[in-house]
């Protein structure tokens, strides 16, 4: 059985930072694809960044220069460093993982997500606010 699960998230003013970490378990080290993604106010849940099997890290247009996502595969754990905040990213931030060794990222929709959709697990979420 996959399990994801995030913690980090919070309140934090305009131009603050925070830092999301999402582990999974129950996953083959190395033999899966993991990202962050977001939903808010209705709108399609929208990649943020996704890592593939290799490493190779694939950011949203919106968070490039901003964010930054790192990875212990060892540990299966995904990191979210945010900064520079603004209203604009408060959401709720969802991690997911596809443990699949033929799990890749691909671009839909002016985003980036992880698949084969029917084998990715996802997190309940943590939601970021940003208020002053």
């Amino acid at each position: 059985l996959v399990q994801v699960a995030e913690f980090g998230g919070g309140s934090v003013q305009p131009g603050g930072s925070l830092t999301l970490s999402c582990t999974a378990s129950g996953i083959e080290p190395d033999d899966y694809c993991m990202g962050w993604f977001r939903s808010a106010g209705g709108r399609k849940r929208q990649g943020v960044a996704v890592i593939d099997r290799d490493g190779d890290t694939k950011y949203a247009d919106f968070v490039k220069g901003r964010f930054t996502a790192s990875q212990d595969k060892a540990k299966n754990i995904l990191t979210l460093n945010m900064r520079s905040l603004s209203p604009e990213d408060s959401a709720m931030y969802i991690c997911a993982v596809s443990p699949s060794v033929v799990c890749r990222s691909y671009y839909a929709g002016g985003f980036y997500y992880i698949g084969p959709e029917e084998s990715t697990d996802w997190g309940q979420g943590t939601q970021v606010t940003v208020s002053s």
